[in-house]
């Protein structure tokens, strides 16, 4: 193209905008998506690397019934808060569906595997690390001023609701990977929770210096009652002890954490989700939920579905809705909407300082 077009082609793409050609800054808010597999709904798809989820029988829930490269029979958190924003997904940003209008939306970076540390996941070889992720939100908000201006790029960022998910894979694939682990040795587990914390504060301030400003930081769910962990722990269904001292050590110091950040940028930037709580509800009574089993995984194999991945050789359950577990990681579609109810509608003992609602609530308002 003419480098003398480019500005005409901006202002045409900004009369549009206004017109209605495209969405203006002024329709749903969009959303951006950071993180691990909990999150990632394909980026994963398009790199070399074991950790995808983009074969069957993954997404047989799906509307499409195909498997898209969320880790879930269906839709995942991400896709569930889009429905509550009253948007479409935000697209992974490795696709190549990811331009124009489509920009407006927001976009998805998270990739499976991916922990606070680089070293986490290096077994998955090619993912895309949180430094990446956050590199590539620069890159993202570089066409998006191309697309609608500076201006309305810089708002649309500003006033955007963004997830972030990292946590567990620093212990299930890094501290507690393999026994006497580099980082395990290097560190007693109270010293690496809170060096862990260090560096995801320094990933937090770095999203603040992009722009975000209203963040949803999930805490890690039950990591000892996965099936994976059961599968290799448990003797009698219980929980694995070192994996839930591990979590029961970092959530509570996330929390604070986000509130000592809040305190010196002097406003409720951080809200941290209680996702341990969010789990344990249904896992502690489950027939209260509709589930009959929250243990065993939907798809898998061995003991509690739990050896190995999700592959179309694996047992899969007939009835998704009646398990927690989608596979040896995974919560199912059911037990996602459930975790974002509370994302929602939750109190401070699970959303703090305020809940989903409480948010668009005060957008709303103007507030």
């Amino acid at each position: 193209m003419d480098a003398a077009l480019a500005p005409l082609l901006v202002s045409l793409l900004c009369l549009l905008a206004v017109a209605g050609g495209l969405p203006s800054a002024s329709a749903a808010r969009a959303f951006f998506v950071f993180g691990d597999s909990l999150v990632d709904n394909g980026n994963n798809n398009y790199l070399l690397t074991t950790a995808r989820a983009d074969a069957p029988p993954y997404g047989i829930d799906f509307p499409t019934h195909q498997a898209t490269g969320r880790f879930s029979n269906g839709l995942n958190i991400p896709d569930i808060i889009s429905e509550h924003l009253g948007a479409e997904p935000a697209l992974p940003y490795l696709s190549p569906e990811l331009r124009g209008e489509k920009l407006l939306v927001g976009a998805n970076f998270a990739s499976a595997g991916v922990g606070i540390l680089n070293d986490t996941g290096i077994q998955f070889v090619n993912i895309i690390r949180i430094g990446d992720q956050l590199q590539y939100f620069r890159e993202y908000q570089r066409k998006l001023r191309e697309l609608i201006g500076e201006e309305q790029a810089t708002q649309r960022v500003n006033q955007a609701l963004v997830l972030i998910t990292l946590g567990g894979n620093d212990f299930v694939n890094n501290y507690y990977l393999v026994p006497m682990s580099v980082r395990s040795r290097q560190y007693a587990l109270p010293d690496y929770v809170r060096f862990i914390l260090s560096e995801y504060r320094k990933i937090l301030l770095r999203l603040y210096d992009l722009g975000a400003r209203k963040v949803i930081v999930t805490g890690t769910g039950p990591l000892g009652c996965v099936p994976a962990e059961l599968a290799l722990h448990s003797q009698n269904g219980e929980c694995a002890t070192e994996l839930t001292r591990a979590v029961n050590l970092f959530n509570p110091q996330l929390v604070d954490m986000a509130r000592g950040l809040n305190r010196a940028l002097g406003a409720d930037v951080f809200v941290t989700a209680n996702t341990l709580r969010m789990n344990f509800d249904y896992i502690n009574d489950p027939e209260r939920f509709g589930f009959t089993n929250v243990q065993v995984a939907c798809c898998g194999q061995g003991p509690y579905n739990g050896i190995g991945l999700c592959t179309p050789a694996s047992n899969v359950c007939d009835n998704r809705d009646v398990f927690a577990f989608w596979d040896a990681f995974h919560p199912t579609e059911r037990a996602n909407r459930i975790i974002v109810g509370q994302f929602m509608h939750g109190d401070t003992d699970y959303m703090h300082p305020m809940n989903l609602s409480t948010i668009l609530a005060m957008d709303r308002e103007g507030l």
